[in-house]
């Protein structure tokens, strides 16, 4: 970076100086000087979530925009971290701040597929369908599986076939009712995300 000489440092101050005393005799918009910026979330709908990415699972607010018009959809434009959750307090991570572009990703997975053995076609399935054919595949695998009592004829109520992993994105309560429903029907290979 060349030095500034002298005459190009006084045109810069000599058009500084002269520019403000012109604001100072009233020569300036004072609309432009009296206008007020406005906050970029003050029409937003703000809405609580959890961070997809990890097991720490920090709270995060949405900020969203839509016209209100029926069958419309509002649009994502803004997240943050919120400062009330008591995992992140209003911090996050590089994914955690990146969060917005997954939401617009044009290769994000919005709804279950299913894919048959032998098959290199993925066919996609309603909610409703996708929670049937997993109830209907577990009741099937418990019943086949299911241990009643061991060798030596003690009661165990054990399934041991299937195993479960729970979500990250849950808080302490969901996991303890997760944990309770899991057990009740016997199985033993059980675990959550979060237990960082």
């Amino acid at each position: 970076m060349s030095a500034m000489t002298r005459r190009q440092f006084l045109r810069v101050t000599g058009a500084t100086l002269g520019g403000s005393s012109l604001a100072l005799m009233g020569f300036s918009p004072g609309e432009a000087l009296a206008e007020v910026r406005q906050f970029k979330l003050a029409r937003a709908t703000e809405t609580r979530n959890t961070c997809t990415y990890c097991s720490v699972a920090c709270g995060i607010l949405m900020y969203s925009l839509g016209d209100g018009a029926k069958n419309a959809q509002a649009s994502i434009f803004h997240i943050e971290g919120d400062p009330d959750h008591p995992v992140n307090r209003g911090t996050l991570c590089p994914k955690g701040a990146g969060l917005i572009d997954v939401i617009h990703s044009k290769t994000r997975l919005k709804y279950p597929e299913y894919r048959a053995p032998g098959s290199d076609q993925w066919q996609r399935l309603s909610w409703d369908d996708a929670l049937d054919r997993i109830a209907r595949l577990m009741k099937a695998d418990r019943d086949a599986n299911f241990v009643a009592k061991n060798e030596a004829g003690q009661t165990v109520n054990r399934w041991l076939t299937t195993g479960m992993l729970a979500a990250s994105a849950t808080s302490n309560e969901t996991a303890v009712l997760t944990h309770k429903v899991v057990r009740s029907m016997g199985m033993l290979a059980f675990d959550n995300q979060a237990r960082v």
